[in-house]
């Protein structure tokens, strides 16, 4: 397979005179494998004046073209190879944000892949010889992409193949409207989680107390939202689409629909008694139906905000006000609810409020000093 380099080789263009007007240059074509060269025929402008002025301006642009490295051949066998790299991305960066309205991708998604975006161009424009096209976006581009990553910014292996993750979405975008013919990230693997395994945090009881008499102190919005991710386990990307229209108080439900849900099933989750009495105490349901419940100030309102006011409002106050360590994430209250509940629920009850797919993901919560013998089976004599 001929490198980046190749494809780049050529010689300057030359304007040839006498009986037939011409200018011609040589290009390496990738088909071949060699220099192969290329003739624009001028005679059928009729003024030599005008001829030699036309040949001039032909050859700047055409030396200018070769120089950021456009490839007549790649042109000619693909008219959409010879889009501008910064151009497919733009449209990329729409197809993204068609997808989120779609609700086919998520918040967190799209927020990833436009940060690992802007960062492929800024590492693209320090390359000494940046690419221009988009045929030049190849398996080498994003090895090299995949090593700044995880060798020169010494990232981890997750962090790296998320990286991977997107350079698969973003080649496969650009398969999909023939800007290139093969995938660069073909042959690519991960490096897997081997040796790591998710850390979760649980708060301790009288820490809970104290971020519980905290909020109810300075922010009892921040509390509520608290309360529905202790006691109702819904995530806070989920918690920022939420309307009040979902909230059923005759019920006593809230209803997360696929639209909004991570695993993009619907899902109806029990809520308590002591989450409606926080809502009606800070009058919620005085607001319209189609208002987001957590908006602007985390009230409800008629914009949609993102989840990361969650998590600035527990790291600027929550956490520097109580001095908590930065273990404790405003994330680490799911955790910690679902860990509790399993204390005084059955785990098939957990599980639902939970919207696990298994008991086994709910099993990962259970705490060690109830992972025994159940009391209540260990003298059971049935039947058989």
């Amino acid at each position: 397979m001929p490198n980046c380099q190749q494809i780049k080789s050529y010689t300057p263009p030359v304007l040839h005179t006498g009986k037939d007007w011409y200018i011609d240059f040589y290009a390496f074509c990738p088909t071949t494998g060699v220099m192969k060269r290329k003739k624009f025929k001028l005679n059928y402008i009729d003024s030599i004046k005008e001829r030699r002025k036309y040949a001039k301006d032909f050859m700047n642009r055409i030396s200018e073209k070769l120089a950021v490295g456009w490839n007549p051949w790649i042109e000619q066998e693909s008219s959409s190879a010879y889009m501008l790299f910064s151009e497919v991305i733009d449209l990329y960066r729409t197809f993204l944000a068609k997808m989120l309205r779609d609700g086919r991708y998520r918040q967190e998604t799209i927020k990833s892949y436009s940060s690992y975006l802007r960062n492929m161009e800024t590492f693209n424009e320090e390359k000494k010889i940046p690419i221009t096209y988009i045929y030049q976006f190849d398996k080498d581009f994003c090895v090299l992409l995949l090593d700044e990553v995880y060798i020169t910014r010494d990232n981890t292996a997750f962090t790296r193949d998320n990286y991977l993750g997107f350079l698969k979405s973003f080649s496969t975008f650009c398969l999909n409207h023939n800007y290139i013919t093969k995938n660069p990230t073909e042959g690519i693997s991960s490096l897997g989680r081997r040796g790591k395994k998710k850390i979760r945090c649980v708060i301790e009881e009288d820490k809970l107390q104290k971020i519980h008499g905290y909020l109810l102190e300075k922010n009892p919005y921040m509390l509520l939202a608290s309360y529905i991710l202790y006691y109702c386990f819904i995530r806070p990307a989920e918690m920022t689409r939420l309307k009040l229209k979902n909230i059923s108080l005759v019920r006593q439900t809230i209803f997360v629909e696929d639209t909004i849900s991570k695993n993009r099933k619907d899902g109806t989750i029990t809520l308590p008694t002591k989450v409606i009495h926080l809502m009606l105490d800070l009058k919620i349901f005085d607001y319209p139906g189609d208002y987001y419940l957590f908006s602007d100030g985390l009230k409800p309102g008629k914009t949609e905000r993102s989840e990361k006011m969650f998590r600035d409002w527990w790291s600027r106050h929550v956490r520097k006000d109580l001095k908590l360590s930065v273990k404790y994430k405003f994330y680490s209250l799911k955790d910690t609810g679902i860990t509790n509940m399993l204390r005084h629920y059955d785990v098939l009850s957990v599980r639902d409020q939970a919207r696990h797919s298994s008991i086994l993901m709910t099993d990962i919560y259970t705490p060690h000093d109830i992972q025994e013998a159940n009391s209540l089976i260990k003298n059971y004599d049935g039947i058989f």
